[in-house]
């Protein structure tokens, strides 16, 4: 077999692979979407329609403007809504704020156990999270911290702030020093260098950490399921109670899985450049 040959059976494998991954990654939410879309009829038809011959927005209509007496109802759904987006904003935007600070002084500062303190930060990470279930648990009972929105808070911010720490802290280390030497030269201090010089040139870097912190808090499920119960109840906890006397409701589990997807996947689509360079920034220096 001639080189070319080979490199073009190589060529066409690895087309093949790719395919097969992107159709197993895409194909489920593909079929999300589609259900959200049919009826129940069609949904059961034999043998299956891939597509709905009538596509209707009922499910999404009775999302948001049925209040019956079903277990998941419209005001049920806009406060979840609501409460996934209030906690989801506010860890992102403390995870920031703190991961910042913190990134700049590990990545500028020397200071004894710099080091050692990225690392145990981020070895902490790989604990399942089910061990520290009963913990939390008894320490936001004591705190009454239970079923509301800053307990959730607090509690998605042991998860995202450790990664925008990680992320940020690689930016900045790629952004050169000298810059800063020379702020300091005239009389700026590590503050003034910070938000002057650094953060200007982070742009990239800080749309990714807002982005990975909004969708680690947004997606959160194991802590919002058991920390909360009504009042501050999150969107991926209410999507497994779509139920009735009949069974799950799957179109309305379909509708709402759909939009529950829609901030991260928009944001991701959006802002896809600013996060391979934030991601990137660092890699070469």
């Amino acid at each position: 077999m001639h080189l070319s040959s080979r490199r073009t059976l190589r060529a066409l494998l690895l087309y093949v692979i790719v395919l097969m991954i992107v159709i197993w990654t895409i194909a489920p939410y593909l079929w999300l979407i589609i259900s959200s879309f049919s009826s129940k009829i069609e949904l059961l038809t034999v043998p299956l329609r891939w597509l709905p011959s009538r596509p209707t927005l009922e499910n999404y209509r009775s999302l948001f403007f049925e209040y019956g007496e079903q277990s998941v109802n419209a005001r049920l759904f806009i406060r979840s809504l609501s409460n996934s987006a209030i906690i989801s904003l506010s860890t992102m935007m403390i995870a920031v704020v703190l991961g910042v600070l913190a990134a700049y002084a590990i990545a500028r500062l020397r200071f004894r156990g710099s080091q050692w303190m990225i690392l145990a930060m981020m070895t902490i990470q790989l604990i399942p999270p089910i061990i520290l279930v009963i913990p939390l648990y008894v320490i936001m009972r004591q705190a009454k911290l239970l079923d509301t929105h800053l307990g959730l808070i607090i509690v998605d911010l042991s998860i995202a702030l450790p990664l925008v720490i990680w992320l940020i802290r690689s930016y900045f280390a790629s952004i050169p020093s000298e810059l800063e030497d020379a702020a300091r030269i005239d009389g700026c201090t590590y503050l003034d260098a910070l938000f002057r010089i650094v953060l200007p040139l982070s742009g990239p870097g800080l749309v990714s950490v807002m982005i990975f912190a909004f969708i680690a808090s947004w997606n959160e499920y194991l802590y919002a399921f058991i920390y909360t119960n009504v009042n501050a109840k999150t969107l991926p906890v209410l999507i497994g109670e779509f139920s009735t006397k009949l069974g799950l409701e799957y179109l309305k589990i379909a509708a709402a899985g759909v939009l529950a997807s829609l901030p991260p996947v928009v944001l991701a689509l959006i802002f896809q450049r600013f996060i391979i360079r934030g991601l990137t920034a660092g890699a070469i220096k």
